[in-house]
């Protein structure tokens, strides 16, 4: 399929809080079904088994309803390993929630709002995630984030992304309806998977962005892992 990136409802400004409120919900519900924290959590225990006796520090981009630093955070610990997670995002009503996420979940999760597409990423995290992000950008903006991002990381950059595909547009728009009842879910889920890129898409502008030696591997259910380290 050719891309084609249109605005979400996600994305609108004068979006009702309430249908803002149940679209995260069910995108946190299509996070879990999916094991988004999963996908890039295996890469984070990896690096954490070989860390020098001291949390690692994590950030999530565009974290949304927070579902992923939360659960990352929660394997954790049962992994008998500590993170020191935080997740950004420039929504203010996706902050409140992912706060409430955590608070609820009794899991020591910091959020706080930023706009990584227009505002510099803090220095100090060893390792920068962003999952279900990047087919909100245009490709220049995306491989500058790439960039930015593997200049602010200390030790690693995961990207956990759709593929743009005919089966991941049959399951997106499947799977949003059998998980969500937002109306907003329902009509940005196959948007999504439109304005995806490609796994040989992505793998170039992870070149162009001079993330040398970047792995991008597909994972299930049609999305893709970049994995990168210093």
């Amino acid at each position: 399929m050719k891309r084609r990136l249109v605005p979400e409802e996600m994305d609108d400004p004068s979006i009702d809080g309430q249908a803002h409120s149940q679209a995260l919900r069910g995108l946190a519900r299509i996070n879990r079904w999916s094991g988004s924290a999963g996908i890039v959590g295996s890469a984070i225990r990896v690096l954490a088994t070989k860390a020098d006796q001291r949390p690692l520090r994590v950030l999530d981009i565009a974290t949304g309803a927070g579902d992923v630093p939360v659960a990352l955070w929660k394997k954790a610990r049962q992994d008998g390993f500590s993170l020191e997670m935080d997740g950004c995002d420039k929504s203010p009503q996706a902050i409140a929630c992912a706060r409430e996420r955590a608070r609820e979940s009794g899991a020591q999760v910091r959020f706080y709002p930023l706009d990584v597409a227009h505002e510099d990423i803090p220095d100090g995290y060893d390792v920068l995630v962003s999952s279900l992000f990047f087919h909100h950008l245009e490709r220049g903006e995306a491989t500058g984030l790439l960039r930015r991002m593997a200049h602010a990381a200390g030790r690693m950059v995961l990207v956990n992304d759709l593929v743009r595909c005919v089966p991941g547009l049959a399951l997106a728009y499947a799977g949003t309806r059998l998980l969500s009842r937002s109306r907003v879910v329902h009509a940005d889920g196959p948007r999504s998977v439109r304005a995806a890129f490609t796994t040989e898409e992505i793998g170039k502008m992870a070149q162009e962005a001079g993330l040398e030696g970047a792995r991008v591997e597909r994972r299930w259910p049609s999305r893709f892992l970049l994995t990168w380290q210093k």
